[in-house]
């Protein structure tokens, strides 16, 4: 067998998720010895804190945001999809990407900005073209057209992160449209899960959820528009994003760890939205970049490990259920959320000790992922099917 025919290059899922496995239980580490001066920042002219969001959202999120977006384009559009060479070459890019952030002070300027645009250009590329070209077959032609809005702006989020000048906008851009595919992914399957679980339906109106997401467009400029619009923007996608969740049944997921735990990742892309409408009303004196990490680690730490269990169960033929180890990772996130966010909070004199705890958590957490998931994607299906 070629290697582009193992199966680990069959599906975009495959080498994407064990790349986010990987880089999930690594760059916080590394972020936390570089923080405390143990290890040294790379030498570049961006600050060791931009190589921190640059990495956690555009290294570890776009493997996940890759993988996933790869493997449920093809089956919104009903086509084979990448794989093999095509596949390899994406994951080519994205580690040399890797290599170009972490050496970029020994990279002329244009072969840097080659090395850190190339895998994003291309997969962006990529999925926008299965999306077009295949528009008549999609199952979800009607609402995806707000994938088509945000996929190109992650290149423009990634041009401004990087600047030292617009390093804020760039990092509001990138959480903005991290938090608008969040907001259609729930849409999609809290729908589904609810339904198969408990045989019950949720809310879905097409003109709430439509106003939701326009709004949420909204924040992907925020970084220029006046902090009171900004303010008022939140509050009212906040309030939005409560009623809706009203008729989600939450208390009904709640019994459940596996889907409570995405209505917990939903309740806090709402408690970053209130905390963004806060600062524009008072200053508060928080301790650390509260409205930040209450995303980071209240939305994608949260509902990341639960879908990519799902998904690593599910399309690898097995039935998806939650094992012992499974849930430990997530009960460890949620103790990293608790270390990242509340703690320093209350204890502020121990900052760095909740930042070690937090990052050894999500470390932790993703290792147990890591361990047990790495080898259903370098395997075949179980159940015989090909991809």
């Amino acid at each position: 067998m070629k290697i582009s025919e193992q199966p680990i290059w069959l599906v975009g899922f495959r080498p994407f998720f064990a790349l986010a496995f990987l880089a999930g239980a690594l760059l916080p580490i590394a972020w936390v010895l570089m923080f405390s001066g143990k290890l040294p920042a790379p030498q570049a002219s961006f600050s060791p804190v931009q190589w921190h969001a640059h990495e956690m959202l555009f290294g570890f999120g776009w493997a996940v945001l890759g993988g996933f977006m790869l493997t449920a384009t093809k089956n919104w559009v009903k086509i084979r999809g990448y794989h093999g060479p095509l596949l390899m070459m994406l994951v080519l890019f994205w580690l040399v990407e890797r290599g170009g952030m972490w050496f970029a002070g020994s990279l002329s300027p244009m072969t840097f900005a080659i090395t850190n645009n190339l895998f994003l250009a291309t997969i962006i590329a990529m999925l926008l073209w299965t999306l077009l070209h295949h528009r008549e077959n999609d199952s979800y032609r009607s609402e995806n057209w707000a994938f088509l809005i945000i996929l190109p702006l992650f290149v423009v989020a990634k041009q401004f992160l990087l600047s030292e000048a617009y390093f804020a906008a760039g990092s509001g851009m990138a959480i903005a449209l991290f938090r608008m595919a969040f907001l259609v992914m729930l849409e999609r399957t809290l729908t589904q899960f609810m339904t198969n679980v408990f045989q019950v339906a949720i809310l879905r109106n097409i003109w709430l959820d439509r106003s939701i997401k326009l709004l949420a467009l909204v924040f992907v400029a925020e970084g220029f528009l006046p902090r009171t619009l900004v303010g008022g923007a939140a509050l009212l996608l906040a309030l939005l994003l409560l009623f809706r969740l009203a008729f989600w049944k939450p208390l009904l997921a709640m019994r459940r760890l596996d889907l409570g735990i995405m209505y917990l990742g939903y309740l806090g892309i709402v408690a970053q939205l209130l905390i963004e409408f806060v600062n524009t009303v008072m200053a508060v004196a928080w301790v650390g970049s509260v409205s930040v990490h209450v995303f980071t680690f209240g939305v994608m730490g949260l509902i990341i490990p639960a879908m990519l269990t799902r998904i690593c169960n599910g399309h690898t033929g097995r039935k998806v259920i939650f094992g012992g180890l499974d849930k430990a990772a997530l009960w460890i996130m949620m103790a990293g959320f608790v270390a990242r966010i509340v703690m320093p909070q209350l204890a502020p004199r121990l900052y760095m000790r909740w930042i070690d705890l937090a990052a050894f958590c999500w470390f932790a957490s993703f290792a147990l992922l890591a361990w047990r998931y790495i080898p259903f994607l370098l395997a075949a299906r179980v159940d015989g099917k090909e991809h």
